[in-house]
């Protein structure tokens, strides 16, 4: 598997349609921003790409056997509950569950991919704490490193910046637009549209469960689009940061 694929993907809640007959192709090498607003079908989207509900139409990733996908994808709901009072580190080793035989121990690989996690998203001075004990900042962290010690070619996160501090939002930014540098498919379900227009190199507007616009962040983040989907007016500039967006008013 290369990529995600998608075709005339849909998801019905009795007889209404929550996305809508959805086409996408996605690639190696992009960090693509899935954005709309609350309700639009983000999240059912990605689940259905998962294959974790059912759905109609084809998904690259959903048809793999249960084995297969846990190698290929690796998967960051919007719920981050850490239930079990363990170890950081060994929730972050958690990823490389399916690299491992039953009742294997993590070999080297392993160790490496969970140091790498750990010093990426900051944690390594936590990796000997309870993973309850932790902020829920921190804990949203550990839960990123644990996908990212996965070491999937394919990373699917549904808002994952969210309940971050300012600075740990950007460092995760760039951490997806690394690995999406490096050769790795990334799709974030965001709402901070700023962020979305600065790292993600597509964004794919959703609206009502359809595909409403798909391209680079300055087309798509058109004031038409933000006076449609949105009900926004907006400022977006280039800069030598990079495109600063900021929601001026309701329309």
């Amino acid at each position: 598997m290369t990529g995600l694929s998608l075709s005339h993907l849909s998801v019905h809640r009795g007889p209404c349609p929550v996305v809508d007959d959805v086409t996408l192709e996605v690639k190696p090498g992009e960090c693509v921003g899935l954005i709309g607003p609350n309700g639009a079908g983000k999240t059912t989207l990605m689940r259905a790409a998962l294959g974790l509900i059912a759905h109609k139409g084809d998904s690259s990733i959903a048809r793999l056997s249960s084995a297969e996908r846990a190698r290929a994808a690796a998967w960051l709901p919007q719920m981050r509950e850490i239930a079990w009072p363990v170890s950081v580190e060994t929730l972050v080793g958690l990823g490389r569950t399916p690299h491992m035989g039953p009742a294997q121990r993590p070999g080297p690989l392993d160790r490496a991919a969970i140091d790498a996690a750990l010093a990426r998203m900051e944690l390594a001075q936590f990796a000997g704490r309870r993973a309850t004990a932790l902020s829920g900042g921190e804990q949203a962290r550990v839960l990123i490193a644990r996908a990212l010690a996965q070491e999937a070619p394919v990373l699917i996160a549904d808002e994952p910046i969210a309940g971050l501090d300012p600075a740990h939002q950007i460092t995760t930014m760039r951490i997806f637009s690394d690995l999406a540098a490096e050769g790795r498919l990334v799709l974030v379900a965001l709402h901070d549209l700023g962020l979305a227009a600065r790292f993600c190199t597509r964004l794919v507007l959703m609206h009502r469960g359809r595909l409403v616009a798909d391209g680079e962040p300055a087309d798509v983040l058109n004031s038409d689009n933000l006076a449609r989907v949105f009900g926004l007016r907006a400022f977006m500039a280039e800069t030598e940061d990079g495109p600063v967006f900021q929601p001026l008013e309701v329309v």
